[in-house]
């Protein structure tokens, strides 16, 4: 039923229709952000790696000192500025 289900002519049918609801304007600001969201994304996950690589590690020695806050970087051109990831949850002391 579905043996031929995907042609070529289906494709540049596909990429006509988003070309037409988008616009091209908008295309390059979508695969933009989505290219933002994947390193986020890959940031984020290699961090956590770490993060459960270096507790394993903790419980052997507990003389290491504590890491850096990591930041998010904000991209070039955003209007807010670097933030850190963990926020501290004590707002009394300012």
């Amino acid at each position: 039923m579905f043996r031929n289900g995907l042609e070529p002519w289906h494709l540049l049918l596909l990429v006509l229709v988003i070309l037409l609801v988008f616009g091209s304007k908008k295309l390059p600001d979508m695969a933009r952000s989505l290219g933002k969201s994947a390193r986020i994304l890959k940031s984020e996950a290699k961090a956590m790696k770490d993060d459960g690589k270096q507790a394993a590690g903790t419980a052997q020695s507990a003389e290491e000192p504590a890491p850096a806050q990591r930041t998010i970087q904000a991209a070039p051109g955003d209007v807010t500025s670097s933030r850190p990831v963990n926020e501290p949850t004590d707002t009394t002391q300012r």
